[in-house]
């Protein structure tokens, strides 16, 4: 009898392995990069910052350890919990409406308006989630992630669809930096900029990506209608297109409109409690919990059937739970390693004597690639724009202009580099390696993008108000 005898294809590991060696790979420069650190302070705004010219080389008196490499995983989801709860709260509770069979009766209707027209559709949600990313939502739209999945599959694409519009547009939004508190906000406090001045530049920035997006979800959605086999989901995507022939579409009731309106009124009072109250993840969370209560109501579900509801939808986000806890392992041993300061010292010391357009593109590469190591946005700005301003004082570029390309560089980057995307791509059933192959393009366009922008704001003095 022959034995099958076949190649094995690279397959890229799963999101823990890439996180776990992304960890060791801190290990290793702590080692590599010797310690140093800035004295800290805090200024008229309440942030605390870095003093550029205060750098000194330390002895760490804490290096990182065998043990500490494991037992940053435990700090790590200790640290991660106000996120893991969140995450698990709002996808339980979503979970009571989707079982209710109002998500589906509400796609049900959207489709019998929208007939051959599905790739419209793709574009509202995208755009849903292109405004989620602008108001700075970060985490807090991942509960809806899995939804833009649904819809996906719901308009005949395959996972890779809703994924796409869901976290594609969601980078757009957040890398545009219109009302960002986290990235754009903190920046422009830190140099001393009135709060989302500029905006009417970086409402240009986003129509740019917005159509670059957009462009690249329509090439893949055309791309799979014709030939399904080029999905880089194919056999899930055959099988599902086969049940969604077989499938009935669901009926709207008074219960299940009643139920859509609460889910909506959620979204509108996050958005604003974010916005406006200041709201962070324990409002969040809590807001899901009153949704949580009144769908049990609106159903007619039982308190022990709603429990156990909740708990099978709590359970679809583990993975992406686990992942938010070993992400902030990797910012532990970072911290743990104090190379950051070192990083970013070494950072200033390649700008000096340099030309304002090189001096822009190192900065642009060197927080791309920072962010790499370093996920949180505002994080990096707290280290990386106290060291900027000063520069960009000596070098003849405006504050705005240093903002701008801050933005840019950490914001494109937050759906690419597997620290980030690792937890997004958990959310949607994704693996790593499908992901990259459908996104590439779109986010080289995105990078090359950027720094045209980037160039041009400089070229027409893009001021400081």
């Amino acid at each position: 009898m022959k034995q099958k005898t076949g190649k094995k294809g690279f397959h890229m590991p799963h999101v823990f392995i890439i996180l776990l060696a992304i960890m060791l790979f801190i290990v290793v420069l702590s080692y590599i990069i010797p310690s140093g650190m800035y004295e800290r302070f805090e200024d008229a705004a309440g942030i605390t910052v870095i003093d550029p010219d205060t750098f000194s080389y330390v002895e760490n008196e804490n290096p990182i350890t065998f043990m500490d490499y494991f037992e940053a995983i435990y700090t790590g989801f200790v640290n991660g919990a106000t996120i893991m709860g969140t995450l698990f709260i709002s996808s339980g509770m979503i979970y009571l409406l989707e079982v209710s069979g109002a998500f589906g009766a509400g796609i049900s209707a959207i489709l019998k308006k929208t007939k051959g027209k599905e790739f419209s559709v793709v574009c509202i949600f995208y755009t849903v989630f292109v405004i989620f990313g602008v108001l700075g939502y970060g985490e807090a739209a991942y509960p809806f992630y899995p939804l833009a999945v649904t819809i996906g599959f719901a308009l005949g694409y395959d996972r890779m669809v809703g994924a796409g519009l869901a976290i594609v547009g969601s980078t757009v939004g957040f890398t545009s930096g219109l009302m960002n508190t986290f990235t754009t906000g903190v920046a422009q406090q830190i140099v001393g900029l009135p709060l989302f001045s500029g905006i009417g530049f970086r409402a240009a920035g986003l129509a740019v990506f917005y159509v670059i997006g957009l462009a690249g979800l329509y090439a893949y959605c055309r791309k799979i209608k014709k030939n399904p086999g080029l999905s880089l989901m194919k056999d899930e995507y055959i099988n599902q297109k086969a049940e969604n022939q077989a499938a009935d579409g669901e009926k709207m009731t008074v219960r299940k409109a009643l139920g859509l309106l609460v889910f909506l009124g959620i979204i509108v009072a996050q958005g604003y409690g974010c916005i406006r109250l200041g709201w962070s993840f324990p409002q969040i969370a809590a807001i899901y919990v009153i949704m949580g209560i009144l769908l049990a109501v609106i159903f007619q579900f039982g308190p022990s059937e709603a429990c156990q509801l909740f708990c099978k939808g709590a359970v679809r986000v583990f993975a992406a739970a686990f992942a938010v806890g070993l992400a902030q392992s990797v910012v532990v041993l970072m911290n743990q390693a104090c190379i950051m300061d070192t990083i970013v010292h070494g950072m200033a010391q390649l700008l000096e004597n340099k030309s304002a357009i090189l001096a822009l593109l190192i900065i642009f590469l060197f927080v791309t690639l920072f962010n790499f190591l370093v996920v949180s946005g505002s994080g990096k700005a707290v280290i990386v724009m106290p060291i900027l301003q000063p520069l960009g004082k000596i070098l003849n570029i405006n504050q705005q202009v240093l903002v701008l390309t801050y933005q840019y560089g950490d914001g494109i980057t937050n759906s690419f580099w597997p620290g980030s995307a690792a937890i997004q791509l958990s959310m949607c059933g994704v693996d790593y390696g499908s992901w990259l192959k459908f996104c590439w393009k779109i986010y080289l366009g995105f990078i090359v993008s950027a720094f045209v922008l980037v160039m041009i704001a400089y070229g027409i003095g893009y001021g400081p108000f």
